[in-house]
């Protein structure tokens, strides 16, 4: 069993220019982020790179159509792609380091060989997916009607890089849906059977650094995540190391359909599905490491250990209120097409979950989430 992976260097800085100083950024580099993140943090610096708008190729989560639009008008003969955003142009861009990753459905089908070729540095610019610090893409096949993650060595950062004033602009929805993600994560992560004690301590940490931040969040309202932007960044990093080999689990299988098919933000369909998930281990096994985290959790929350997930969805409702199925649009009738769906696809997944999730348990909790 592996007990701890590292694969980018981490570097932090306070401002984008400090970064955009120290690794010289320039011609022959190819930087993929928004045009709202590019205008008030890059513009000044009069950079000389390639810069390529995201949004301009579509909304939302990547897909291969996205894909398959950006890379058509990639310069050629880059060496250094760089990646300042969210989890959509995080993932864009490490299929994007590779020699060769057109037809985008070939490589998700496994017929190209993942050669890394150009340098990769990632900037993330939400407290969310902890993409930085992985070696996970995850697409919307449009054609297919689902969503899939690859996970190759080769497609690891060579740089992960903090920069908190990238997060000070964040809005609240989106700060609200990609920190719980990372709450996720690393609650995810802690239970899976591949994790080991010293990546439980990245998903214990993360798991303390949020709830801590939510619960003064809770009593001071929206703006008072402003200070705590380092804290949130810092904790969604260590959610990202904690399940860079542990990985994620049927929270994550199961929020998949909800994603590809009525476009719900990631971290939000994460929560959708997550203390549905939680209550399900429950009935099946309540002893091992499920009752280390249950425990951890009500000692954050000040409440009984029988109360704890009753609690914890109270604290994320004060972030973000929880949504039924149906009030997404989710017909009962889709429910067992989505269970059949994450059984057949998401297996890369569910192997990671603290119990094993068949078609029947994956369609009772969706039923229970209805």
């Amino acid at each position: 069993m592996i007990e701890l992976q590292l694969k980018p260097t981490l570097y932090s800085y306070e401002t984008c220019r400090d970064f955009v100083k120290e690794l010289n950024i320039g011609e022959g580099d190819v930087m993929i982020t928004n045009e709202y993140i590019y205008e008030p943090n890059f513009k000044a610096l009069d950079l000389k790179c390639t810069v390529i708008f995201q949004e301009k190729y579509g909304l939302g989560e990547p897909s291969d159509e996205m894909a398959e639009a950006i890379y058509n008008d990639l310069p050629k003969g880059y060496k250094r792609i760089i990646a300042v955003g969210g989890g959509t142009i995080l993932d864009l861009s490490k299929v994007f380091s590779l020699k060769q990753c057109h037809p985008i459905l070939d490589l998700f089908d496994g017929k190209i060989e993942p050669v890394k070729d150009k340098e990769l540095i990632l900037v993330p610019t939400t407290c969310g997916t902890g993409s930085e610090v992985t070696n996970v893409a995850v697409f919307a096949l449009i054609s297919r009607h689902t969503k899939k993650g690859i996970a190759y060595d080769t497609m690891y950062g060579d740089k992960a890089v903090l920069i908190t004033d990238l997060l000070k602009t964040l809005p609240f929805k989106v700060f609200a849906t990609s920190s719980i993600d990372a709450l996720v994560h690393a609650v995810e992560s802690a239970l899976s059977p591949d994790s080991s004690a010293t990546f439980r301590v990245f998903s214990y940490n993360a798991i303390k650094l949020i709830l801590e931040g939510y619960k003064k969040i809770r009593d001071n309202g929206p703006e008072g995540r402003i200070p705590l932007m380092k804290d949130f960044l810092l904790a969604a990093n260590w959610a990202g190391i904690a399940f860079s080999i542990p990985g994620c689990a049927a929270v994550h299988a199961m929020s998949y359909p909800l994603g590809s098919e009525f476009h719900v933000p990631h971290g939000e369909s994460n929560y959708a599905m997550f203390t549905g998930v939680m209550n399900c281990y429950m009935k099946y096994k309540t002893d091992g490491e499920i009752a280390t985290m249950n425990a951890f959790l009500a000692d954050i929350l000040g409440c009984d250990i029988k109360d704890v997930y009753v609690e914890l969805e109270c604290l994320l409702d004060t972030i973000l209120p929880k949504k039924a199925l149906h009030e997404y649009g989710v017909t009962e009738a889709q429910l067992p097409e989505f269970a059949a769906s994450v059984i057949e696809n998401q297996q890369r997944l569910l192997k990671h979950s603290f119990i094993q999730m068949d078609y029947d348990k994956v369609l009772a909790v969706y039923k229970s989430l209805y």
